[in-house]
């Protein structure tokens, strides 16, 4: 099987999302507009992957999305599906795993959770923190039949 490049064409998917604006909120309409660039990002390496491992099938891919990374996973999701028309991505399964943001305090070394950027020690209370987890953006596995 051959498999087909192209570029995804950013207008056409723009006024498909722009079609549907009576139903979103503009931050719904930004936000995807940013996830869809990400989402043509990881259609070209799906289709550089499979040109390196003579035109395989794509049946699978995981793509791992932290919750602190600034992208909105059903955004994302959305963007893909309207990206991947005509891609070794369309007949593939698509999983975006999230992952949970992590932090560990400066004062007391405590690691805890921490799905956003204000939450504070829940041992001592400190602000002060490194996030060590949650930022991740990346493609985990694809797999290939």
């Amino acid at each position: 099987m051959a498999i087909k490049l192209r570029k995804v064409n950013y207008l056409n998917v723009s006024v498909a999302i722009f079609a549907g604006i009576t139903i979103l909120n503009f931050y719904t309409f930004a936000s995807i507009m940013h996830e869809l660039s990400i989402a043509t990002n990881i259609i070209e390496i799906a289709e550089e992957f499979a040109i390196k491992n003579n035109n395989a099938k794509i049946s699978k891919i995981e793509i791992e999305v932290g919750e602190l990374s600034g992208i909105v996973i059903a955004s994302l999701e959305f963007a893909l599906a309207l990206a991947v028309k005509d891609t070794v991505l369309e007949h593939s399964q698509r999983l975006i795993i999230p992952i949970l943001g992590q932090a560990t305090c400066n004062v007391c070394h405590t690691q805890f959770p921490n799905s956003d950027w204000y939450t504070p020690c829940p041992k001592c209370f400190s602000m002060g923190f490194e996030i060590t987890g949650g930022k991740e953006l990346r493609i985990k596995s694809i797999f290939v039949d």
